[in-house]
């Protein structure tokens, strides 16, 4: 009997999907879903590089943080559900389109919610509310559609359900109460937490879903790639504010290959965690995984945004020195290669005394990129320097590294081929 795809779409049982099916990968609906995050990413990258130019700290990291968690909490919650139950029958593909439009709406609420963190009155977050809400309805619709026709996980999708509607009414009453700022932000840390211990919940306690890890793995690593879009971004503003100051240097090409390097240089590292394999021996690794997932995201989007902040200095448009402009670029770069090795060590449930060497050899680049900024260095060539501390892992992991990842997967019982 032939595996193909059927060639229609119509409307069929919703039912767990096989966690270990062999070659799962992304279907191009989820490529799909994933555009409207290229949009949201660079919203929320140029508004933080603008108050970061501006030298607006405190600001800036708010907005940022709050954007970076609403970002990646709307992109989780429909690929872990999708993971667990897509049909791709049409029922499907309509409520994915609703998800999208909300994805739009959120991201067009972001420069609001920044400006009004800026001005330090009130939090304007009502336009990514709409959006949230625009998902909800359509995840809802999903979670209950899952519940009626898989009674097998029943429990764990009302589950979903009901957490995700108590959390929606609470970002609703933070709208309707209009509270100032730091109530607000307090407020918004009780709701993210009911949306954080929901899957907790249902995954742990309610029997859990069928999510497929290597399919997660690939998933979170097609994230990652978008989130380093900002990279790229931040380079050709980088470029283009040089050649505007410049010309046409040998400082353009430092530039590029400082950009360029720095994004593939991340992705280098980012590929170098063993998690679909220790994934699918160990399922309850998941959470941490998960959420760690979403700051290391958040720091591949900020340090595109400080290349931009580089690029906001070059022209000089920016408020801030070059020592600062430097550190929006250093700060999360340097907290992205920690949390890669921090997330590595609780996958694979050992620490490697030569991370140790690695991590000391990247602070001692990064710390020379900063001395080199605070001696009036060519801001490219600081951005060249920085660029090297992705490389020191690189070279690590391919002379010596891989051959101690092997070994920590062999001892958790895990298949890297698998």
């Amino acid at each position: 009997m032939s595996n193909a795809a059927p060639l229609h779409h119509h409307a069929r049982r919703m039912a767990g999907r096989d966690p270990h099916e062999a070659n799962r990968v992304s279907t191009p609906l989820e490529l799909l879903f994933d555009l409207t995050f290229a949009t949201s990413f660079s919203l929320a990258a140029g508004q933080f590089a603008h108050l970061l130019a501006a030298g607006h700290f405190g600001a800036a990291l708010a907005g940022f943080g709050f954007a970076s968690f609403a970002i990646c909490w709307a992109w989780i919650n429909f690929t872990w559900f999708s993971s667990a139950f897509d049909t791709d029958d049409w029922i499907f593909r309509v409520a994915t389109m609703v998800q999208m439009t909300g994805v739009l709406i959120l991201a067009i609420g972001l420069p609001p919610m920044f400006k009004s963190i800026e001005h330090g009155a009130h939090l304007d977050n009502s336009v990514m509310v709409l959006g949230y809400v625009v998902m909800r309805i359509a995840m809802i619709f999903q979670w209950l559609r899952a519940a009626w026709q898989d009674p097998a996980h029943r429990r764990a999708c009302l589950t979903y359900a009901i957490v995700i509607s108590v959390a929606q009414i609470g970002w609703i009453a933070l709208i309707v109460l209009d509270l100032p700022l730091r109530p607000a932000f307090a407020f918004t840390a009780v709701f993210v937490a009911v949306e954080m211990v929901g899957p907790k919940l249902a995954e742990r306690k309610d029997g859990g879903t069928p999510w497929h890890a290597h399919h997660m793995a690939e998933r979170y690593s097609l994230f990652a790639i978008i989130a380093l879009g900002e990279g790229v971004v931040g380079t050709v503003a980088a470029l283009s504010a040089v050649i505007e100051a410049q010309g046409w240097t040998v400082d353009v090409a430092l530039a590029c290959l400082a950009g360029t390097g720095l994004t593939f240089g991340m992705w280098w590292v980012y590929s170098m965690l063993p998690s679909a394999p220790i994934l699918h021996r160990h399922r309850g690794r998941s959470f941490v995984w998960g959420y760690g997932q979403m700051g290391i995201i958040a720091t591949i989007v900020a340090t595109g945004a400080g290349l931009h902040v580089a690029a906001y200095f070059i022209q000089h448009e920016a408020r801030i020195g070059p020592l600062a402009t430097v550190l929006t670029v250093a700060v999360p770069l340097g907290v992205f290669l920690a949390g890669i090795y921090a997330l590595y060590a609780y996958l694979v449930r050992r620490f490697d005394p030569f991370h140790i060497w690695l991590l000391l050899a990247t602070a001692a680049v990064l710390a020379a990129g900063v001395a080199a900024a605070a001696a009036g260095v060519d801001m490219a060539l600081c951005l060249i320097i920085l660029m090297l501390g992705p490389v020191v892992t690189v070279i690590g992991y391919e002379a010596l590294g891989h051959r101690h990842q092997a070994d920590a997967l062999a001892a958790q019982g895990a298949d890297a081929t698998s």
